[in-house]
């Protein structure tokens, strides 16, 4: 006896297509089946990861820490960089495990500013920045996320000079991020600087590199009004990465993943349309196995099983 195959849903369109007469040729067609296959084409292709610092396994190694994320069904992790992880014994984790190490974050962003009036300070941050680039491309890493500077006194580092000065330091780090393959990714956060989608798209077509890039969080940006997906339509081929966590107007970032106003399935919608293909990185606070694996089905729900390439989920997994 031979065993039956699956019937998929791209079978059921073409067995009834022949049913009523007409070609094969014609999923290309306008009518309403092709239509669904032309949308089914256009699922996002996602990998889904954390943090490293959202694995909070007391006395773990870091190739256990590995291990767990993997077991879980994530297939990546992000660093901060330059930091106090052995990044020989982190490449050799990630080897023996498979799980990627996908991308750094600058670690002294926020602190050490390239909008700092200080040019020391500036200095300062381009020098960490590079460094980061260096380390992203010892672990294998393409991405250094980058909060580029900060908005805080309207006479000393307000919205052009953030502008100005991150560009202008940014700048300084390209040929690093040339030399290293490691794509700067601007992120979008509470920094009262890059808040619509015109305001990433000019920072980054200025800089006028394919080494800048943008990295979109999905929840941070709802907060200036603009829909997660409108921001990806517009970004399009600019976005390289995207974080997100859970966020609702009434209830902030205390809002569970899933569970906020992002709308999921219009964000899907528009990274389908933009061709993304990548990494889906979360940003909460993390924990140990039980707290992981709810952060994962919760990913795994918001964006689609079908989009999950790690342990498959069964069911919701949610805990209410």
């Amino acid at each position: 006896m031979r065993p039956t195959r699956q019937v998929t849903r791209r079978d059921f369109i073409q067995s009834a297509l022949a049913s009523t007469g007409v070609a094969a040729a014609a999923l290309s067609s306008s009518s309403w089946l092709s239509a669904a296959v032309a949308a089914e084409a256009k699922m996002p292709k996602l990998r889904l990861a954390v943090k490293y610092g959202m694995i909070r396994v007391p006395d773990a190694t870091v190739e256990q820490k590995l291990a767990l994320v993997k077991k879980i069904g994530f297939e990546g992790v992000e660093i901060q960089a330059p930091g106090d992880i052995n990044l020989q014994e982190l490449v050799a984790a990630s080897q023996a495990t498979g799980v990627k190490i996908h991308g750094v974050i600058d670690k002294t962003h926020w602190t050490v500013r390239m909008s700092d009036p200080d040019p020391k300070v500036r200095s300062e941050a381009v020098e960490t920045l590079k460094q980061a680039l260096r380390d992203a491309k010892t672990v294998g890493a393409d991405t250094c996320l980058l909060v580029p500077g900060k908005v805080t006194n309207p006479e000393t580092e307000n919205w052009e000079q953030c502008f100005e000065r991150s560009q202008a330091c940014v700048r300084q780090c390209l040929a690093t991020a040339e030399e290293c393959k490691v794509i700067i990714a601007i992120e979008t956060v509470w920094n009262d600087f890059i808040t619509k989608p015109e305001h990433m798209i000019r920072y980054v077509d200025e800089l006028n590199s394919p080494y800048v890039g943008a990295y979109f969080d999905c929840s941070n940006m709802l907060k200036y009004g603009v829909s997660s997906a409108d921001w990806i339509r517009q970004l399009g081929k600019r976005l390289v990465k995207f974080d997100f966590k859970g966020y609702s107007h009434a209830n902030g970032f205390k809002t569970p993943i899933g569970e906020g106003d992002e709308n999921w399935p219009e964000v899907l919608k528009a990274l389908g349309e933009i061709g993304y293909d990548g990494w889906a990185t979360s940003e909460v606070a993390g924990g140990g196995e039980a707290e992981l694996t709810d952060i994962y089905r919760r990913m795994a729900k918001a964006l689609g099983k079908s989009s999950a390439r790690g342990a498959r989920v069964q069911g919701s997994g949610v805990r209410r």
